[in-house]
């Protein structure tokens, strides 16, 4: 997956990761970008800055990821400008730093922020793709994904959503010219990490810790090289790997780890 000469979209394109991609993806010379996000007022500013270094246009539109109408707007209108969409970034994500008592709501807005918009765009952009026979996916689901959000069951329970349907997707449509990436790192320096260390949320605490805490900028340096590689596990962070191994191979002593991690950082 070249970037140079693409059409992307990039939901959540505003700010953290979404806008690191935005940048680094005009950087290499994408055709058309198109940044959407619940704040379309930042999305388009954002996208301003951008376009005489895209080699051609920006946008940046309003679009809540929780409506399935709005992201079918969002792909049928890309479509209807530029004919395709080479490239779509399901990026939008939140956390909760809740657990079991976590109320329903704060659940069913995880879920479809975190898992269900995923499921809207691929459902939106697929036909197009598969009818060219070409396509990227792009979904962003971290680490905990792979691992756990300590102290965050919803972030959690539905990053690992996110894992098992982008999965499904590359086994189902591998062999028709669809690839599909899960982006999966660990601390990034963004107002969802920000904001969870000053509120003194365990997860974040332990996100932290687990390792560096990598800019935006670096993820999608990781990123534009895990599409050329067309690899499965983007990890920006390439510890994330050998937790993920330890997990697999030794739950036990895996779960001690990270329980006595909490514990140390609880206080």
């Amino acid at each position: 997956m070249n970037v140079e000469g693409a059409v992307v979209v990039v939901t959540g394109a505003a700010g953290g990761i979404g806008a690191g991609l935005a940048r680094r993806f005009a950087a290499e010379g994408a055709a058309a970008l198109v940044l959407a996000d619940l704040d379309g007022d930042a999305a388009a500013a954002l996208a301003a800055t951008l376009a005489p270094s895209a080699g051609g246009e920006a946008l940046g539109v309003a679009c809540d990821v929780t409506s399935e109408e709005q992201i079918a707007e969002l792909v049928g209108e890309t479509l209807e400008r530029y004919d395709r969409i080479d490239l779509f970034c399901a990026n939008a994500g939140i956390t909760t730093g809740a657990g079991l008592e976590a109320p329903a709501e704060v659940w069913e807005r995880a879920w479809a922020i975190n898992v269900q918009a995923h499921i809207h765009s691929a459902r939106a952009v697929l036909p197009s793709m598969l009818e060219r026979g070409a396509g990227y996916l792009l979904h962003t689901c971290s680490a905990a994904g792979l691992l756990t959000a300590v102290g965050d069951a919803p972030y959690a329970v539905t990053k690992h959503a996110a894992v098992a349907f982008a999965e499904w997707l590359a086994i189902t449509y591998g062999d028709r010219g669809i690839r599909v990436s899960a982006l999966c790192p660990q601390g990034v320096d963004t107002p969802m990490l920000r904001d969870g260390l000053a509120a003194g949320h365990i997860g974040a605490k332990v996100t932290a810790a687990g390792g560096a805490v990598l800019t935006p900028e670096q993820i999608a340096d990781a990123v534009v090289e895990g599409l050329a590689a067309e690899r499965f596990l983007i990890l920006p962070h390439p510890e994330v790997a050998k937790y993920y191994l330890n997990r697999a191979t030794d739950t036990e002593r895996w779960l001690a780890g990270m329980r006595g991690l909490a514990a140390s950082l609880d206080s």
